[in-house]
């Protein structure tokens, strides 16, 4: 048979048997069989290959190659490509960090819930995270608080789950960035779900990522990842769409307990500190969301969220924790839409005067003053250690006054 096929591979792959007596019959009377198509050794058959056969599952044949070869030279170029986006990243100005994830902040949440809840607790905003340095105040106190602000997110959130757990009956500062605190805007909202959801993998994952790739690679952070670069290009505008550029790195962790401060980029770069100030003069002169696109409606959004904090924290008081509330510096534009959106009489003050707690506000004290805030809202990493320096004895000095007054209360009685 003038095929690629034998009859013994026919048979074994279940060919009729009325199929070979019609070709042997075509053959005695001397009438040539059709040709087929000669097929290379590597192609599969197909289903005319085997006319009137029930079709078997399909194999492909993988011709030999050199694979051990081709896998070291796969593994090579791989930790080429690697070393050149650290290196691009590195000569940017990057440089090893821990990363500001749900994983880290739900680690040190959990330190409450694992003996460690009569410990000073800072929650807020990034103000509270870039500005308050952990080692300086450890230093001045005797006791590293744990850090539990969230960038771009009021605190309202986080005060609400600190009053729901019992196991917090520490010290608590609460910083007030009035654009979030006010809006009870979120950005890391989710945070918190993940602390209460996080699962065996997610916390295995965190732990390796810890240890093994966030102390050694300046890439490894969410704002060199290839597609957040490729989303940030100059890309044709819409008509119609207003433009809005995410905000970019503003700051490197460089402790496990989410310890942070400015990157010096922002710093010493000032072409990237005119950068970070465009987006910040872009969303404060753009126009308000539509909950707050009135004075009434910002109004009534402010009071909303000082009715929450004023419930979480006449919970957290009856609990015995110490509550102090701290307005951080600000400075340029910044301050300046602070100032006329969010002016101090109609947020600020009323704050204090709903939950009954002590403040401390930059504008109050001439040692809070004076810092130098590149991008107009954060301190540079040598102000942020003096301002914790000037801070902390303040704070403390309110904690004691709390409890003073609380320990006349109990003698009253």
């Amino acid at each position: 048979m003038p095929s690629s096929i034998s009859s013994s591979d026919a048979l074994a792959s279940g060919a009729s048997t009325a199929v070979l007596a019609d070709a042997a019959v075509l053959a005695a009377e001397g009438i040539a069989m059709p040709q087929q198509f000669e097929r290379p050794g590597f192609v599969r058959l197909t289903a005319s290959d085997r006319p009137g056969v029930a079709q078997p599952v399909p194999e492909r044949d993988i011709p030999p190659q050199p694979w051990g070869r081709i896998l070291l030279g796969a593994a090579l170029l791989f930790l080429l490509l690697m070393a050149a986006w650290e290196a691009y990243w590195r000569d940017f100005g990057a440089v090893p960090g821990y990363r500001n994830s749900n994983g880290a902040w739900a680690e040190q949440r959990r330190r409450i819930d694992q003996g460690e809840g009569s410990k000073t607790v800072l929650i807020g905003s990034s103000r509270i995270l870039f500005d308050v340095q952990l080692p300086v105040w450890e230093r001045l106190s005797g006791e590293r608080p744990i850090q539990l602000a969230l960038e771009g997110t009021s605190p309202v959130p986080v005060l609400e789950d600190l009053a729901k757990d019992p196991n917090f009956t520490g010290r608590l500062v609460i910083g007030v960035a009035p654009d979030l605190f006010f809006s009870g805007f979120a950005y890391r909202g989710e945070a918190i779900e993940h602390f209460h959801k996080q699962g065996p993998s997610q916390r295995s994952g965190h732990w390796l990522s810890k240890r093994l790739l966030e102390p050694y690679f300046a890439f490894y952070d969410p704002d060199f990842a290839l597609a957040t670069v490729i989303r940030r290009q100059e890309w044709p505008q819409r008509s119609g769409l207003r433009r809005d550029t995410r905000v970019r790195k503003l700051m490197v962790q460089y402790g496990p307990d989410r310890s942070t401060r400015m990157w010096r980029k922002v710093e010493v770069d000032a072409s990237y500190r005119a950068l970070a100030r465009s987006i910040w003069t872009e969303r404060l002169t753009g126009p308000p969301p539509p909950m707050m696109d009135t004075p009434e409606k910002a109004q009534q959004l402010a009071a909303a969220q000082i009715d929450r904090a004023a419930r979480a924290v006449a919970t957290l008081r009856a609990r015995g924790v110490r509550v102090v509330f701290v307005r951080p510096p600000s400075a340029g534009d910044y301050y300046a839409f602070e100032q006329k959106a969010l002016p101090r009489a109609r947020t600020w003050d009323v704050l204090l005067q709903r939950t009954g707690a002590t403040g401390i506000h930059f504008e109050d004290h001439a040692q809070l003053q004076g810092y130098e805030l590149p991008e107009w809202s954060h301190l540079t990493a040598a102000d942020a250690r003096r301002f914790t320096t000037q801070l902390q004895p303040l704070v403390e000095r309110e904690f004691r006054r709390q409890e003073a007054a609380r320990g006349q209360v109990a003698a009253a009685r």
